[in-house]
């Protein structure tokens, strides 16, 4: 069986097989927000 030496190059969407539409950083953040509030309301309560 032959070697290939060669370096593979893929772009991250080609590696990932799709696009990164970043969604993940806003649903974290609003759910950091949501939990402040609720722990704000339990300890005003």
């Amino acid at each position: 069986m032959a070697e290939n030496n060669e370096p593979i190059h893929l772009d991250t969407e080609d590696a990932r097989a799709g696009a990164t539409p970043h969604v993940t950083r806003y649903v974290l953040g609003f759910g950091l927000v949501l939990v402040i509030i609720a722990f704000a309301i339990i300890l005003y309560a």
